[in-house]
């Protein structure tokens, strides 16, 4: 097959693994990206380790997809987690695995490796043209951009991958402005929602004041059956955190369906409630509360001001009771937060909009690939190995579709 000229829309992680492939396939590929540099959200997830992937066993990797699992696992299975591991050793960013399973690349960050993958690029004769923002499509069909200078530009590749992200981390170039370019050709869109985010809580003044900024350390999160061990940290507008992300999902579905969501907060998940109980009935006399809370049961501040948020101003001295609370703190969530400040969003390119080589069926010669499409995952690596494998299916779909031409 001929060299043919593809246009790629988005320099986050699966516009540039897609254009990789087709680089590396021969043809003459063009990135274009709004931002004056690319994969800035990509650099900053590497900011404070970038965590690739995940090695737990690949059945139960799959589930954390939720109802996306069916129509990701080719890709998935196309790329899995150990394809991406040596992808990165092969740009000298080698790996490891963490105490808790996720995939670091040794230097723990993202610079190193985008440097070396965009040396890589360069070397296939990979075009980036930067501060081009994709408006859509002109009269006559051909992809329109407006630069930053605000010069039109139209050109008219043989192919077409639209990688734009999301909406979460606007600043970064991601803000979700593809949706109605795409609606206004019939293509059905989910909507956009913050995906890996916290939610709001009505705090006390004396809870907002004294202790937003605070993590709440070693708990476990539990709502409607499913549970998420971790950290929570108070913010100022209600509550976040690695424990909450994980639960995010299904406790966002609750608050659009019921307008309400509680979760419950076992603040010592490493004891049972007997074993406290027992160590709260042994109170010294004149000992306060919050210091017995703190020798007895080992709650930092913030967990006893949790504690107290939840009962009232009559918390319970009775040590069952007492151990109930602190082994279930029910905490009522009133909203997300705004998807500006989620880690990843929700929503997107509805399935039944493309077809098995990621080609969107109302568009043909246009594919899409990573966030655009309908599908969440929690943090832990998932978000990137999804993007990075369906960026690899969208690239053998387009040489797929090439080929049959």
């Amino acid at each position: 097959m001929s060299a043919k000229n593809i246009a790629i829309i988005g320099a986050g992680p699966a516009g540039l693994i897609a254009a990789e492939r087709l680089a590396g396939a021969g043809h003459h590929v063009t990135i274009h990206e709004r931002m004056a540099s690319p994969a800035r959200k990509f650099l900053l997830a590497g900011r404070g380790g970038l965590n690739l992937t995940h090695s737990e066993p690949f059945d139960a990797f799959l589930g954390r997809y939720r109802e996306a699992r069916d129509w990701l696992e080719p890709a998935l299975r196309a790329f899995p987690p150990q394809a991406l591991r040596d992808w990165a050793d092969g740009l000298g960013a080698e790996t490891f695995i963490g105490s808790s399973g996720r995939v670091f690349p040794r230097a723990m960050k993202a610079s190193p490796l985008l440097r070396a993958w965009l040396g890589r690029l360069d070397g296939l004769g990979v075009r980036l043209a930067v501060g081009r923002l994709w408006i859509g499509w002109d009269a006559g069909d051909a992809l329109s951009f407006r630069r930053a200078n605000g010069a039109a530009e139209a050109i008219r590749p043989d192919a077409t991958l639209l990688a734009l992200g999301g909406a979460s981390w606007p600043r970064l170039g991601s803000d979700g402005g593809w949706v109605p370019l795409l609606e206004s050709r019939g293509v059905a869109v989910s909507p956009l929602r913050p995906a890996n985010g916290g939610f709001t809580v009505a705090w006390s003044p004396l809870m907002e004041e004294r202790f937003a900024g605070q993590p709440l350390k070693r708990i476990v999160v539990r709502f409607g059956g499913e549970e998420a061990a971790g950290e929570a940290m108070i913010d100022a507008e209600g509550i976040e955190g690695g424990a909450i992300y994980a639960l995010s999902a299904p406790i966002r579905e609750a608050l659009w369906r019921d307008s309400t969501a509680e979760i419950a907060i076992d603040l010592r998940p490493d004891l049972a409630a007997s074993e406290l109980s027992a160590r709260l009935a042994r109170r010294r006399k004149g000992e306060t509360l919050s210091n017995h809370l703190r020798k007895a049961a080992g709650l930092a501040p913030v967990a006893v001001a949790l504690l107290r948020e939840a009962a009232g101003p009559a918390l319970t001295n009775e040590p069952a009771a007492l151990a109930a609370l602190i082994k279930a703190v029910p905490l009522r969530l009133a909203a997300p937060m705004p998807i500006a400040r989620a880690i990843s969003t929700a929503g997107g390119i509805l399935r039944d909009e493309f077809d098995d080589g990621f080609m969107l069926k109302r568009l043909p010669g246009v594919f899409a690939a990573g966030e655009m499409l309908d599908w969440e995952a929690p943090t832990g690596g998932y978000l990137l190995q999804a993007s990075f494998a369906t960026g690899v299916a969208a690239a053998a779909g387009i040489m797929g579709w090439l080929a049959e031409r």
